[in-house]
């Protein structure tokens, strides 16, 4: 039986990967980590990665920037994979985890939804058709509570835009302070926060009298969850450390 330890597991996202594992009889979640180490499911609960004395198979990552240290160092000196689906890292941070990417098993998306994925896959091959003659616009919407902006999703849409586009790109977060002609440069990324939006991006490519929009809908948590548990199983059956991501895990399936 694969053994999980989630990481912010009394988090809104933490209690979607254990109600989902609940209903598996090949997973089992055998501890948790969060800030304030309050068990309410059964399993202890630890605020430091460090304290925990039990054994797992991978962990499962939804809590917050700041718990990145301590889970690094359990993946170090523990050879624990890590699957780490937080977002909002600092240029830091992410230097941190390429850095130990080097001796750890690390797994990092920005979004753990299959259907995310494909829409990446799409935006950069219609940046690659589309070209010079169509302006994109990226915008995301979220809940109240979203802590970073814009989301780490919208970012991975623009990097796969860009990554199409045969010249080069420039990231535009706001324009109420930028009075010019919108430059071909550009790629411009909303957000939004309100009520209990779990999460919608939109991709459009504005063009010479048509407009062309990519979209992804999420209806609940359990499908980012169900992703960080499909990726948790495959971190299980990797034999070398390094940075694994959802292409990885795609593959393998």
């Amino acid at each position: 039986m694969l053994k999980i330890i989630v990481s912010g597991c009394n988090g809104h996202m933490g209690q979607s990967v254990i109600g989902l594992c609940s209903g598996m009889d090949e997973v089992e979640v055998c501890a948790g980590f969060n800030r304030t180490p309050v068990a309410k499911n059964g399993f202890p609960v630890f605020s430091d990665p460090m304290e925990c004395p039990l054994e797992a198979d991978a962990v499962i990552d939804f809590s917050n920037p700041a718990n990145l240290d301590g889970l690094l160092r359990l993946s170090r000196e523990r050879g624990v994979p890590v699957v780490l689906c937080t977002t909002g890292y600092s240029d830091a941070q992410l230097a941190a985890i390429d850095e130990a990417a080097a001796g750890c098993k690390l797994f990092k998306s920005g979004n753990m939804s299959l259907g995310i994925n494909l829409m990446m896959k799409l935006a950069r091959q219609a940046a690659a058709v589309l070209g010079d003659n169509f302006d994109v616009e990226i915008l995301e919407r979220h809940h109240n509570r979203k802590l970073d902006a814009p989301s780490g999703t919208a970012l991975m849409l623009a990097d796969a835009v860009a990554a199409g586009l045969p010249h080069g790109s420039e990231y535009v977060y706001e324009r109420h302070s930028v009075r010019q002609k919108r430059r071909r440069e550009e790629i411009g990324i909303s957000s939004m926060r309100g009520g209990t939006i779990v999460g919608e991006h939109e991709v459009m490519f504005a063009g010479p009298d048509e407009v062309f929009t990519l979209e992804h809908r999420a209806l609940s948590r359990e499908v980012f969850a169900s992703g960080a548990i499909a990726a948790a199983k495959f971190m299980a059956t990797v034999k070398e450390p390094g940075m694994y991501d959802m292409d990885d895990l795609l593959g393998s399936l």
